[in-house]
């Protein structure tokens, strides 16, 4: 960053750090990850002088930055709702949208009757599942996070240990959407979440930032953007139990399409939910309860 960097304080990197990328907040961030240091750690640490290897660090971030790399891959690191993940380029980076599909799936699984178990098809790095483990509790016997991806997987596993004391009922397992779960689990989930991909192939309207470096099989799915919503609305019901509820993240505009798949596949009480911005972003469906009509 400077000349003298053997002695420069925290305090003078980070102001040179938000001149450089322009925003005080992203820069306490990176030089928060370059220190090892957080929160009240790191501004007690403010007058005191970086390590060679500290500045190194902050300057290959800044220069990944500057290539174009999205922050939260340079950071390694990203929050959501109440965790604080671990991310790279073998997953998606997790977005506000998603937290209110999250909050929708919450709001859902306490109205389910416990104990339950929940599944994310499609993980990532294990931000729906894992939230919903943390928040929902003692209402969760297990949380089951699937995904075809083994770098993914790897992703979410190392995230596992953020949830605390509801980490032991969290179980990985790897496969194609439902095909990953065992057997003995169809009937008996009382919840599943999901943020496949839902962008349609060659959508020019995608962000680059977003295009040239998320994984590209976590976000096109065909022509029109359903193919993984109509694979996972397939077999659904298979494996909900009565009462249960499937909860699927969805692109603006595919509202009305995305309630007919699932209608037809058997499910009721179907409804799209708007984000904050107005943009169709939850879909949700109920496994009908035959025995109590």
């Amino acid at each position: 960053m400077t000349s003298d960097d053997a002695t420069i304080s925290w305090r003078r990197l980070w102001s040179e750090t938000a001149a450089v990328v322009g925003d005080r907040a992203q820069a306490r961030w990176l030089c928060e990850v370059a220190s090892g240091a957080d929160g009240d750690e790191f501004r007690q640490a403010l007058d005191e002088p970086a390590t060679e290897r500290m500045v190194a660090h902050l300057d290959a971030m800044l220069a990944r930055l500057r290539a174009g790399e999205p922050l939260q891959y340079v950071l390694g690191r990203w929050g959501f709702r109440r965790l604080d993940l671990f991310v790279d380029r073998r997953v998606l980076i997790p977005r506000p949208e998603t937290e209110q599909v999250v909050e929708a799936a919450i709001s859902l699984g306490r109205s389910i009757a416990p104990p339950f178990v929940a599944v994310d098809l499609g993980t990532g790095s294990g931000a729906i599942g894992l939230s919903l483990a943390a928040e929902l509790g003692e209402l969760v016997t297990q949380l089951w996070l699937t995904d075809a991806s083994v770098d993914a997987l790897d992703v979410a596993r190392a995230n596992i240990s953020g949830i605390g004391r509801h980490a032991p009922k969290v179980r990985i397992a790897h496969g194609d959407w439902f095909a990953a779960l065992p057997d003995e689990l169809a009937g008996e989930v009382g919840l599943v979440v999901s943020n496949p991909p839902y962008v349609c192939d060659g959508d020019e309207r995608l962000e680059p930032l977003v295009a040239d470096w998320e994984p590209a099989s976590a976000l096109f799915a065909g022509a029109d953007g359903l193919d993984a919503v109509r694979r996972i609305a397939a077999d659904v019901t298979r494996w909900l139990r009565p009462d249960g509820w499937l909860v699927l993240e969805i692109g603006a505009g595919q509202g009305d399409a995305v309630t007919a798949i699932l209608a037809a596949a058997g499910l009721v009480d179907v409804e799209v939910r708007s984000d904050l911005a107005g943009h169709d972003r939850t879909a949700i469906g109920r496994q009908p309860n035959r025995a109590a009509t």
